[in-house]
């Protein structure tokens, strides 16, 4: 069968096409090249959507760790926080969504102190409630994912044409981000050089995705590295006998994250830094006290360490009217270790005045109730730690 050849380019002809077409290709990637800003070609190949009649709302399906941004209030809101996502989205080639918060304060909050039956004292808002929409960039499988820090960094150091103040201003608008004027006076404040300034997003951090439920951060029983620093003590708190002790000494330490130490500290090193020194002042206070004939127990996390005193199966008693108390034994603890009562003239009641010391180590403030950690508790999830809505 006779087949049908096409016929062939003479290869002078066929190496003059080629020099066009690469000719073209290098017109094309030179031009690209000029419009572009260098972090522009590292996400030259990356699509991000930024649909303008799209509100890209906060879901359960991005995350589970995200980058804060900013958040706004007020008549503004709803406008500049979808302008922002748009240019985020568009211009910057960030995953940004909106979410928006309602907060309702009419339950008050706990204040420092307890009140005449021993209850934590509570405290009233000015304001019963209150709503802000919050600018988050996400889509993070773990906090640690190394993009995140470039994504922090570009944030902080952004600015945006929509945040710009000037520009709102000649269009009659206001800045809606919260406390954006006070943000930009301390910013102005700390870094007179305006080249070294951070903008409107300077205050960017780690979080977590708020749609998520707490038990999607939990992991399964206790931290390993809590378990490594705490297992081999002879009064660690994990032994306590009972479901609550009382909290009488914190000592706050440097947290640790990074991957590489937690595998170090496992291993048996001993850590660094301030977080070194709050577990051996722990330490040191928890022999004091047990050298004095109290019940106590230390526990070290890892951005702080604890002593407590005392196991209860629970934190209150029924009294015979049927409501709560706290235990007595609980309370005689509180009071043995909570600071002196000093009288102020002019005032009836008297006031909380020093901590006191064991040695030279001082007690909390406040000592109070604290759930005994178990192998079968999270008391170290890293949504804690980083931020949470």
């Amino acid at each position: 069968m006779n087949q049908r050849v096409a016929p062939r380019t003479p290869r002078a002809g066929r190496l003059t096409i080629w020099l066009l077409l690469a000719g073209w290709s290098l017109v094309i990637v030179s031009s690209t090249a000029q419009a572009t800003t260098p972090w522009q070609k590292m996400t030259l190949f990356k699509h991000i959507e930024a649909d303008p009649n799209t509100d890209y709302l906060l879901t359960e399906d991005q995350g589970p760790w995200m980058v804060m941004a900013v958040t706004f209030c007020g008549v503004e809101a709803e406008r500049q926080s979808k302008e922002l996502v748009q240019e985020l989205r568009s211009f910057y080639k960030m995953p940004a969504y909106r979410y928006k918060m309602e907060f309702d304060y009419q339950q008050g909050t706990v204040g420092r102190g307890i009140d005449r039956f021993g209850a934590p004292r509570k405290m009233k808002y000015r304001t019963d409630k209150s709503s802000e929409i919050a600018v988050l960039v996400g889509d993070f499988a773990t906090h640690d994912d190394p993009t995140i820090q470039k994504i922090l960094k570009r944030l902080r150091y952004a600015q945006p044409d929509c945040l710009d103040d000037q520009k709102l201003a000649k269009e009659g608008r206001s800045a809606a981000a919260a406390l954006a004027g006070w943000r930009s006076a301390v910013e102005a404040a700390l870094n007179p050089d305006e080249s070294k300034r951070r903008g409107p997003m300077g205050r960017a951090f780690v979080t977590s995705n708020p749609l998520l439920p707490d038990e999607y951060y939990r992991p399964r029983g206790l931290d390993k590295l809590v378990v490594a620093m705490n297992k081999p003590l002879k009064y660690s708190l994990l032994n306590c006998p009972g479901k609550f002790s009382v909290k009488v000494a914190t000592f706050s330490g440097r947290m640790i994250l990074d991957q590489e130490e937690i595998k170090a500290v496992e291993a048996g090193k001993k850590m660094q830094g301030q977080l070194e020194i709050a577990e051996v002042r722990a330490h040191e206070l928890c022999e004091a006290l047990r050298a004095k004939g109290y019940e106590a127990y230390e526990f070290h996390d890892r951005a702080s360490s604890i002593v407590t005193i005392g196991s209860f199966p629970a934190v209150g008693v029924t009294r015979a009217d049927g409501g709560q108390e706290i235990d007595p034994q609980i309370r005689l603890i509180m009071d043995t270790f909570g600071p002196e009562k000093v009288n102020v003239p002019g005032v009836a009641a008297p006031q909380i005045g020093k901590p006191k010391v064991v040695g030279v180590i001082p007690l909390d403030l406040q000592p109070m109730p604290y759930e005994v950690p178990k192998l079968g508790l999270d008391v170290t999830a890293e949504r804690s730690m980083l931020g949470r809505f």
